[in-house]
């Protein structure tokens, strides 16, 4: 009864989430990431089955990163201040389409499909909802929101203490049984992004958005293609 309520619940919010805000097919605000920086590296995941849902998501047509203008102006402040440091971007999503977000729905309400436990290893599948790890509504919808970590100019690794979507307190920026070094590399990409005009969240460290974003209360539906 209870995951039944939740399911109602979730799937109300969305209906008042789109009749309450604006659906937009317009992307001529839109660009894509590497027209503004051109060394960034890009995991994006949603494209492929390496995700939660263990599927390839809904209006992802090809693995290309876009934002709005201001968004991706912004990002490129951060890139070339992270470039100074010896870093590069690596960027898992930005604009997701709204469609991709109703699929997240679908799945998190389909009982049969367990998706990839490893992104959620510690929890059950009704803790996702519970735990807002998975919403009807997105920032990233809007074109203003990033998900992304750091590698070195050589394209290596940088310890982050944890990896993108993992749904645990491990994600929390501020989680408090990381490695010193760990510790300061999410201070190095926390920085970077919040002189940049960017705020981060509390659950995840990878997540960021605009804080003058051009289209706060807009929720686009466009596919991500070429």
């Amino acid at each position: 009864m209870k995951k039944i309520f939740l399911s109602i619940l979730i799937l109300f919010s969305f209906v008042q989430i789109t009749s309450a805000s604006q659906i937009s097919y317009d992307k001529s605000d839109f660009v894509p990431i590497y027209s503004v920086i051109n060394d960034a590296a890009y995991d994006i995941r949603y494209y492929s089955s390496n995700n939660f849902t263990g599927d390839k998501i809904k209006g992802y047509k090809a693995p290309v990163a876009y934002m709005t203008r201001a968004g991706a102006n912004a990002l490129a402040v951060a890139a070339n201040d992270l470039r100074k440091q010896g870093y590069r971007l690596l960027i898992w999503d930005t604009y997701r389409p709204q469609k991709a977000v109703d699929n997240f729905v679908e799945w998190i309400n389909n009982p049969d499909n367990e998706g990839d436990k490893s992104f959620y290893p510690d929890l059950k599948k009704s803790d996702l909802l519970e735990g807002q790890y998975i919403m009807a509504k997105s920032g990233h919808t809007r074109g203003s929101t990033v998900d992304l970590t750091l590698i070195k100019k050589d394209g290596s690794f940088v310890d982050m203490g944890g990896t993108f979507d993992l749904f645990s307190e491990i994600s929390h920026p501020n989680y408090k049984k990381l490695t010193r070094e760990q510790k300061k590399n999410r201070k190095i990409l926390n920085d970077a992004m919040t002189k940049a005009g960017f705020k981060g969240i509390d659950s995840e460290w990878w997540h960021f958005t605009l804080e003058n974003e051009p289209y706060p209360d807009t929720y686009f539906n466009f596919d991500v293609d070429f």
